[in-house]
């Protein structure tokens, strides 16, 4: 019997060449402002349309401000790229979210809010963080832009086949801890390069009792151990998320499309290249403490020795050392958001942590939501009372401090912890320093001015 990688995979087959790569049909190219520009102009020197633009969605989200978004873009790189892109998508037909519009957000977000992240399907955008789309029960992967011209121009792209691993974390979460901390486990477990030439497929107790958003958040991070995609089968978990999105199959199509989503799963004989199982009672919320995501502790270990160079360089870069705590560390910026933990289920963590107390007067606290929708939800739920009355300001959608694309930089030297997903050297700004956290440990550090175990505030 085939995994359920293998069945998804092959089914879009359009041929395989000869000593050579897979010809792999896809269902949905998902474009923004930074991987598309080149793509768009490779179509307009060669004269080319899209094949099926009705399978491409466009969104601005890397360089757009998270205040003042009616205003014009102040800064001209970002304003350019974002203004390319709205141009692009009407010179060829594609459906686009432009800022300000009640779909946009960052699309990692949108797409499966709207129902455009469907089971069953290929779905690219060039993005690393594409992965987060198998949490959908979908092949999800990132691509170069070179890439993105080739998806345009025929729906297909060239790909070599990736071996198939299963991960499985059975038992149950211990309290306070969140799909972020079991990422971040299966980071330091594996290393940044233990998936790499490998396709994840999620599975065990833990993975089948997470939520649509805690899904999305552990597929998001797959990358992270350096696998080309990671994915869940889908289950009465994703039917009930899908249902009614706009984008969703309505009515008989609806119960034909369950009927075919239930049979997405691998078999019992399902024989994958590689297996690892991790016992749930062993992961507690985490933090990181070095340059890469795979460098993190527990929140109660102390830092790790090791002789290795690059090690000591990220810890000097950091200004920690071997055998240090980090409980009590102050901390400088929080940022709550990102494609990895900017959905409601995110803020309301924040929220069930800071209700009550107030934010500590040393920290800035930027508090973004994934997308319009979940804007409105915050509202809608008086989460933003809540925050507001513990002196946080919700921002406009958009990935912010994830990454130094936008105005939302973290200074030189100062320290945030972040629910992004990476923390290298000068992600979130030349010089900063990162410490990845879930939003409950975020959330502890921005009402304490220090970093602390969520669980005392629970």
């Amino acid at each position: 019997m085939n995994t359920l990688f293998d069945k998804i995979w092959d089914q879009h087959v359009v041929q395989q060449v000869a000593d050579g790569p897979t010809q792999l049909y896809i269902d949905r190219l998902y474009c923004h402002e930074v991987t598309s520009p080149q793509a768009f102009e490779g179509m307009r020197t060669r004269g080319l349309k899209c094949f099926r633009p009705s399978q491409i969605f466009c969104m601005p989200d890397h360089n757009t401000p998270t205040h003042d978004q009616d205003k014009p873009i102040e800064d001209p790189v970002s304003k350019k790229q974002v203004d390319t892109l709205a141009q692009n998508a009407a010179d060829f037909g594609l459906t686009h979210y432009g800022m300000m519009s009640k779909d946009n957000g960052i699309i990692h977000v949108v797409g499966p809010e709207k129902g455009l992240s469907l089971p069953g399907m290929t779905i690219v955008c060039g993005d690393s963080h594409t992965s987060t789309h198998g949490a959908m029960g979908a092949v999800a992967f990132g691509i170069g832009t070179s890439e993105v011209e080739m998806v345009m121009a025929s729906q297909c792209i060239l790909q070599q086949k990736p071996k198939s691993m299963r991960i499985s974390i059975n038992g149950a979460l211990n309290k306070g801890v969140t799909a972020k901390d079991v990422a971040l486990y299966l980071m330091a477990q594996l290393t940044t390069s233990g998936a790499t030439g490998y396709f994840v497929e999620y599975a065990g107790d833990v993975v089948r009792n997470l939520s649509m958003e805690g899904r999305l958040t552990l597929c998001n991070l797959s990358i992270e151990m350096g696998a080309r995609g990671g994915f869940i089968a889908p289950d009465d978990t994703t039917f009930a998320y899908l249902k009614d999105r706009e984008f969703a199959p309505k009515g008989e199509a609806w119960d034909k499309a369950v009927a075919y989503w239930q049979t997405l799963k691998s078999g019992d004989d399902a024989v994958f290249d590689k297996e690892l199982s991790f016992d749930a009672t062993d992961i507690e919320p985490r933090i990181t403490y070095g340059t890469n995501p795979g460098m993190g502790i527990g929140i109660s270990e102390h830092i790790p020795a090791s002789g290795d160079a690059n090690f000591e360089k990220a810890l000097h870069y950091m200004g920690f050392k071997a055998g240090q705590s980090l409980l009590g560390t102050k901390v400088d910026y929080v940022f709550l958001g990102a494609c990895t933990n900017g959905r409601i289920e995110d803020f309301r963590a924040f929220a069930s942590i800071v209700k009550g107390r107030q934010k500590s007067a040393d920290v800035v606290a930027w508090l973004v939501p994934g997308s319009w929708a979940v804007d409105r939800q915050i509202r809608e739920e008086g989460l933003d009372k809540v925050l507001e009355t513990a002196g946080f300001e919700i921002r406009q959608p958009g990935c912010s401090a994830c990454l130094a694309m936008n105005d939302d930089k973290v200074p030189a030297g100062k320290l945030s912890v972040s629910t992004s997903n990476r923390n290298f050297e000068g992600r979130q700004g030349p010089g900063a320093r990162t410490i990845l956290a879930s939003p409950l440990v975020a959330a502890a550090a921005a009402v304490t001015g220090v970093i602390t175990d969520p669980r005392e505030l629970l």
